[in-house]
């Protein structure tokens, strides 16, 4: 399958992933469903490299299938997400690259096994990043690891872990301690990609207002795993990549948000031509600067994605990547609140396609990184300070 088929597969697969959405969305479960037909579609296996027999994409390919599964269901796009970001860091990072940052030759057949199980079996990998009080900073986690049994103890607690339960395999990010007890600021931040197995206890607590399909909940893990689980062989990685290397903790998000708010021009769009509602110049106007909107929004992330493509960790591709998470986020959040009230308060019932899209689009700017971060984070640069050694509160 080639990188433009999965784009098609995934347009053609959105009708259906819009058709459950709603029920999914009431019941705050996870779209067991939406997953079986990516799997069905050979899309778990979308970043694994063809000499492994997958797709092969590029981070520009991946946005193009992420925005039309979001058009679907953003809540089912947001955990591909995820997936994504976990297999197109293994397959992206450039051989040479990784043994620049000192990967040992056997992360690279771990790597390839990793992948090649997203074809396969249709693999599904979860990020358990962020931590209660935390966040999403790297730089102040509290999770531990410590050698072990020739392995590694992890112990701790995640939180927004989407697909937790569901997952093959989570990326973790955990602190080097010697007593199994991690204290902010002290020891290696590194990444492990840790199999679902006995240690690992998902506790049920996503009641959120958006994005409610996700199954965001808590992860606790006490557990032994093998060497190879720290990614590259190295430990200290996981800064030094969110810093110099973004694109799968900010831009890949972007291409979500997005395709939901395509969705709800969409959604008001249809509804406005049921209730004849295309009379009135409000609404047309509305709909007319929401389309400008989304335009503008989805050309930032292509421009984002096409410079991590061609010179990614280059400061002007990583200052895109920051614009298209900015722009895609307060875009949806723009968009869908404008939608809504151009359709009325008939739109705001249950049960309304734009009643859960104004939901999920609210959370764009609140995904890490935030609007306010990104914002932060350009207007550094455009005061010619380094937007990562000169601020007060680290970012990562």
């Amino acid at each position: 399958m080639t990188p433009d088929k999965a784009a098609e597969k995934a347009r053609e697969l959105a009708p259906r992933l819009a058709a459950r959405a709603d029920g999914y969305d009431r019941a705050g479960a996870f779209p067991a469903e939406d997953f079986a037909d990516l799997r069905t579609a050979g899309l778990m296996g979308l970043m694994a490299p063809r000499r492994l027999g997958g797709v092969g994409a590029s981070f520009a390919d991946y946005t193009e299938v992420a925005m039309a599964l979001a058009e679907g269901n953003g809540a089912t796009a947001l955990i591909y997400n995820m997936h994504a970001s976990v297999t197109g860091a293994l397959a992206l990072t450039p051989d040479d690259v990784a043994r620049a940052l000192g990967a040992t030759e056997g992360f690279f057949a771990a790597r390839d096994r990793l992948l090649a199980a997203t074809i396969r079996e249709g693999a599904f990998y979860a990020v358990a990043m962020s931590e209660r009080g935390v966040g999403s900073r790297l730089s102040q986690v509290r999770t531990a690891y410590r050698p072990e049994g020739g392995g590694w103890r992890i112990s701790g607690s995640k939180t927004f872990c989407s697909g937790a339960g569901h997952a093959d395999g989570y990326l973790v990010a955990a602190r080097r301690s010697s007593d199994g007890e991690a204290v902010a600021t002290e020891g290696a931040v590194s990444y492990f990609l840790v199999p679902a197995a006995d240690g690992l206890t998902v506790e049920e607590t996503w009641d959120s207002l958006g994005m409610r399909a996700t199954a965001s909940h808590d992860l606790h893990l006490d557990v032994l795993v093998p060497a190879e689980a720290l990614l590259g062989g190295v430990e200290g990685l996981t800064l030094l990549l969110a810093q110099a290397m973004p694109q799968w903790l900010v831009a890949s998000y972007a291409a979500v948000y997005v395709g939901v708010a395509e969705a709800a021009i969409r959604a008001a769009a249809a509804d406005g031509r049921d209730r004849g509602l295309g009379r009135l110049p409000a609404v047309r106007s509305r709909l007319g600067r929401a389309d400008a909107q989304v335009a503008s929004a989805r050309e930032a992330v292509r421009e984002a994605a096409r410079r991590v493509d061609a010179d990614p960790g280059a400061p002007e591709t990583n200052r895109w990547i920051w614009r298209a998470k900015l722009l895609a986020g307060e875009t949806a959040m723009e968009v869908a609140a404008s939608m809504l009230e151009a359709c009325g308060a008939a739109a705001t019932r249950r049960g309304n396609p734009l009643e859960r899209l104004y939901r999920d689009a609210r959370c764009g700017s609140l995904q890490p990184a935030t609007s306010d971060v990104c914002a932060d984070w350009l207007g550094c640069v455009a005061l010619g300070l380094d937007p990562e050694r000169d601020a007060e509160v680290p970012r990562w």
